[in-house]
């Protein structure tokens, strides 16, 4: 296993736990903060946008674990990695939605 297939299952886990939120506000029809809005990450976004937002997200994470390498649920390592990719991006969207929504 090279090197980059860990960081390839990092970043997977973060754009599918980014892709969690968007998708399930846009789908709601709920406006959400996007690097699209004014200002950018502050500013809310349309459901719609959000929804593409999103489904941007799910797509990359999807070719990052599926794609990159020979990602194995059975193996340690690779479940590790993923979920600390999406775990920090969990905190980081909890920290930055929390601060603009009153929820620290």
């Amino acid at each position: 296993m090279r090197w980059y297939h860990y960081v390839a299952y990092f970043f997977a886990g973060a754009f599918l736990a980014n892709a969690v939120p968007h998708l399930m506000q846009g789908m709601s029809g709920s406006p959400l903060q996007t690097p699209f809005a004014s200002p950018p990450g502050e500013g809310l976004s349309s459901s719609t946008v959000n929804v593409l937002w999103g489904s941007f997200n799910l797509i990359v994470g999807y070719l990052l674990v599926c794609r990159v390498g020979t990602f194995d649920l059975r193996r340690n390592r690779h479940v590790i990695v993923f979920g600390t990719g999406a775990f920090l991006m969990a905190l980081l969207l909890a920290r930055q939605l929390g601060r603009l929504h009153g929820g620290l």
